[in-house]
């Protein structure tokens, strides 16, 4: 991968500049992707090896809780590796990589979020018609579609940053490589490319973060008509929905929607959607599911029984 300067590496700034940190949260970090890994893992085996595979809202659950360790890993080992390091430099072929995956990934999880959140609606709003309208065949097109929809986001990221010239400085301003970032570094003027990415990131986190809201209200609305029981039931399952979406797209709108020269904490935003919600989702999702503590008890005890046979 070529392009137009004179600039082979970038050198990473970080998240923490103190140096008697560093070790604090060298621990920190790893103990979050180690978390972040041990959670997603016993979902994803819970859901594989029981009935709850059969449903679509589990099925939607066991794709994100595949993706989570994938999209977190563009980003956390490198995080603490530079934590340990004196000079943290990355080369621009990695950084272009780093950029694309962590934009393709990061456009998966947004999509599986808003297929869960169709879902939801469905099974509230149109619960006679639920298996017919949420079957195999429509969650498989959902999932395929996230992936086609984030890989061309991620292609308008990359090719956005390539068309830039890199002439120095080098130094990134942050713990990673982003198209934010990487603006204010190119020689030349970023207006334009500055829209775009607001446009192609920024707005369609907003977009779709509205998208989400309203489909919440809409089944809010619906649930008035509902018993108690049935109210507790459906809030609960849409509550832990709910946390999720707000932690992933707070923080990303936040960071994505200002201007590149903007003065903000795009550091300090971009660790929720990078580390603290995917560590939290197994945990929201499991504590507030009886059905999934249920089913974990079942797989887990069978398989510690075949151990120890």
């Amino acid at each position: 991968m070529e392009n137009h300067n004179n600039v082979t590496e970038f050198i990473l700034l970080g998240l923490i500049m103190k140096k008697e940190m560093k070790t604090m949260c060298f621990i920190i970090f790893t103990a979050c992707y180690i978390a972040i890994f041990l959670g997603n893992f016993i979902i994803f085996i819970t859901i594989t090896y029981s009935h709850l595979m059969q449903q679509p809202m589990y099925y939607f659950l066991w794709h994100l809780s595949f993706m989570d360790p994938c999209f977190t890993s563009t980003i956390v080992p490198r995080l603490i590796h530079d934590l340990i390091v004196l000079r943290k430099t990355i080369s621009f072929n990695c950084c272009m990589t780093q950029l694309f995956t962590f934009h393709l990934l990061g456009g998966v999880e947004v999509f599986i979020l808003v297929s869960m959140a169709f879902d939801r609606y469905v099974a509230i709003c149109k619960p006679l018609h639920y298996m017919t309208i949420v079957n195999r065949q429509r969650c498989n097109m959902l999932i395929l579609l996230a992936w086609v929809v984030a890989f061309w986001h991620s292609v308008a990221q990359l090719f956005t940053i390539l068309r830039l010239p890199f002439c120095g400085p080098n130094q990134i301003d942050h713990y990673m490589c982003d198209s934010k970032v990487l603006l204010k570094l190119a020689c030349t003027d970023t207006h334009v490319a500055s829209i775009l990415v607001i446009a192609n990131t920024g707005m369609v986190a907003l977009v779709t973060f509205l998208v989400l809201v309203a489909s919440y209200i809409i089944i809010l609305y619906h649930l008035r008509n509902h018993s108690s029981e049935g109210r507790r039931k459906a809030l609960s399952t849409c509550a832990s929905h709910v946390m999720v979406v707000v932690l992933f797209f707070v923080p990303c709108i936040s960071t994505y929607i200002p201007p590149p020269n903007s003065l903000n904490n795009d550091r300090e935003f971009s660790v929720f959607y990078t580390v603290i919600a995917p560590m939290l989702n197994p945990l929201i999702y499991t504590f507030r599911n009886a059905e999934m503590k249920n089913a974990m008890k079942k797989v887990w005890c069978k398989k510690l029984a075949f151990l120890l046979k």
